[in-house]
């Protein structure tokens, strides 16, 4: 009788096993061979300037056993046109998404709303926010101490005084928070050294017409601060259309690096877009199947390029990241 009841008791256990192993291979079918998928809408994702970003998104999916999509954008996107893109991502299987804030007041309540789906993680810069308790991690530079670290390299070249020179500041949009931050950051540096701000455009400027960069008031200093606009102040520069202003800027691309070496640009400052894609997936990887778990904002670093500097070897790996 004692035989039967262990006997018994052994067939419990031996279901409860199953059942166990059922559950956890049910699982790992989830989290080991479909894995998880993770879906990426940035600005005019095909543009060259997304080189690195995507190259760290590529590695950490592949550290991380994660499946990565890079939405196609044609272009600008608006903050409902970002939002739908997204919905639609999660809505055929994303698991999470990493997007570029598109500029304008309205971003933040359409990633609030996304956010209520699935995990989010912003890359470049954050969004313009009226409520203290919004919160959206954000994985990239430091934007103000992007601009004031460019400010200061230009004041190095003039004894660290700009007394009476004049600057025009140059951005893609004029309604983005990471650029805001990033003007804010170079005016602060300059205005107290008696630098003279003349205009601040926001446009993709046509090379002819009313649009033209060529066609704004004279000054000294061209400030691009983001990658569209550099290659655009190194275009103009390159044709001599810019009054023989010099020209100062933000950006991560190879022919932004390209304007740098044939002295079209004097300084450029380089967002570390390697491990901004790299560290976005990775965090929002490793909150994924982890509910308590939740996405953490990354700084990584910024690299101040010279063309003396240009190509020590200290600064080989992110020039590698850019071309790939």
């Amino acid at each position: 009788m004692k035989n039967h009841k262990k006997m018994f008791i052994l067939i419990e256990l031996l279901l409860a096993f199953a059942v166990a192993f059922l559950v956890f291979t049910m699982f790992w079918e989830k989290n080991g061979k479909a894995k998880y998928r993770i879906s990426v809408v940035i600005q005019d994702s095909d543009d060259g300037q997304w080189s690195a970003l995507k190259y760290g998104l590529k590695m950490a999916a592949e550290d991380q056993g994660m499946e990565l999509f890079i939405v196609s954008t044609g272009g600008g996107l608006t903050a409902e046109e970002e939002k739908s893109l997204l919905q639609n991502e999660i809505d055929h299987g994303a698991d999470a998404v990493i997007v570029q804030p598109a500029p304008g007041k309205d971003t933040e309540k359409a990633l609030e709303d996304v956010k209520k789906r699935v995990p989010i993680m912003l890359v470049e810069g954050g969004v313009f926010s009226e409520k203290e308790d919004s919160w959206l991690p954000v994985a990239g530079s430091d934007n103000y101490g992007m601009g004031k670290a460019l400010a200061e390299e230009l004041l190095k070249d003039y004894s660290g005084n700009a007394d009476g020179k004049i600057f025009g500041i140059l951005t893609e949009y004029s309604d983005s928070e990471a650029l805001a931050r990033r003007a804010e950051g170079f005016i602060d540096a300059v205005k107290k050294k008696g630098a003279e701000i003349s205009w601040f455009a926001a446009d993709d400027f046509s090379e002819s017409g009313k649009d033209s960069l060529e066609s704004l008031p004279k000054v000294d200093f061209v400030i691009a601060l983001d990658d569209k606009s550099l290659r655009t102040a190194g275009k103009c520069s390159a044709a001599n259309n810019l009054h023989g202003a010099l020209v100062y800027g933000i950006g991560h691309s190879t022919e932004a690096v390209y304007y740098l070496d044939t002295d079209k640009v004097q300084c450029l400052v380089v967002p570390d877009g390697f491990q901004a894609g790299y560290q976005s997936l990775t965090q929002v990887a490793q909150s994924l199947g982890h509910y308590f778990r939740s996405v953490q904002g990354q700084v990584v670093p910024h690299t101040v390029l010279r063309k003396e500097t240009l190509f020590l070897e200290e600064n080989q790996d992110i020039l590698f990241t850019m071309s790939q």
